[in-house]
């Protein structure tokens, strides 16, 4: 039986496909031939799927194609390659080698000492455009600060586990949400590996600013109360500020500064209905956001695994 598995998403990656099969057969070689490599075709639209079937058997010795039916998105071909993946510990990489290959062998060890259940890829640096270094830097930033309080600087992209932690996360049967934060969510001993991303030679990312903000928009939904929070922080701070300004306006209706019939009854009413409403709505999201969480019903636990 093999020991490793390394699951690799593709999209459109066809220019890239013989770099990264020579990549692949020197990790085969150190992995002494036990590792599975296990290729996840997200409906790529180029050759990619022909040459990776064409130049499999050439490079590695023991491989799957997956091939799904059209583009879902790399963190859900993630998923279909963890579910077929069958081994004690399982990788992933990005195929366009900007992670260095070298990282899955330091994976694999310090999953294999039995230090930690999973890994992760730990970016110090980025080669990058200035300005696309800068927003993904934003991006991490606000993910830290606000849905996954343990994400890294930088954020992650390369990671493996054991199959302990794999089954932890297939368990959890979820649409629209986050691979990253349930990697995270699931707990268990985790390491990092810090490592310099390299500059992509072939090919385009796929990795547009659109399908970046709906990830973002799917992980606060899924992990985070933040905008309820936010609802219920402004409706509190919005009658408050009506209570000083129904003071203020009484105080100036009494002493004939306003002289407009009718002006002080509605600025009051529409400052205070206004907030109230804000307020109330903030106390619906936070009962809606409980059904919510118990609808996606999700483990309430997970034991760790203490056999040696």
């Amino acid at each position: 039986m093999l020991d490793y598995s390394l699951i690799i998403p593709i999209y459109c990656n066809q220019d890239n496909v013989n770099s990264l099969f020579q990549a692949l057969k020197g990790l085969d070689e150190s992995l002494n031939h036990q590792c599975e490599f296990i290729f996840v075709i997200d409906g790529s639209p180029d050759e990619s799927e022909f040459l990776i079937n064409q130049s499999r058997d050439k490079y590695v010795t023991h491989s799957r194609v997956i091939s799904l039916s059209r583009n879902y998105g790399s963190f859900t071909a993630i998923r279909a390659g963890l579910e077929e993946a069958t081994t004690k510990y399982i990788a992933v990489m990005a195929a366009d080698l900007q992670e260095p290959p070298s990282l899955i062998l330091d994976f694999f060890k310090k999953l294999s000492d039995g230090q930690y259940d999973i890994v992760f890829g730990q970016r110090l640096s980025r080669n990058d455009p200035a300005i696309k270094t800068f927003l993904s830097n934003m991006y991490w930033d606000f993910y830290s600060k606000f849905i996954i309080s343990d994400m890294p600087k930088g954020g992650v992209d390369i990671f493996a586990c054991n199959k302990q932690v794999r089954d932890s996360i297939v368990s959890i049967n979820e649409i629209n949400s986050s691979l990253v934060a349930q990697l995270f969510w699931v707990g268990f001993k985790r390491g990092f590996v810090p490592y310099h991303r390299q500059e992509r030679k072939e090919g385009k990312s796929a990795w547009s600013f659109r399908k970046r903000f709906k990830y973002m928009l799917d992980s606060i939904f899924s992990y985070s109360d933040l905008p309820i929070i936010v609802l219920l922080s402004l409706g509190l701070l919005g009658l408050t500020l009506s209570l000083i300004y129904i003071f203020i306006v009484s105080l100036a209706y009494v002493f004939g500064y306003i002289q407009q019939p009718g002006f002080a009854t509605q600025t009051v009413l529409i400052a205070t209905f206004g907030s109230a409403i804000l307020f109330s709505q903030g106390i619906l999201g936070c009962y809606i956001w409980r059904v919510l969480e118990n609808s996606k019903k999700r483990p309430l636990f997970f034991k760790k695994n203490n056999e040696k």
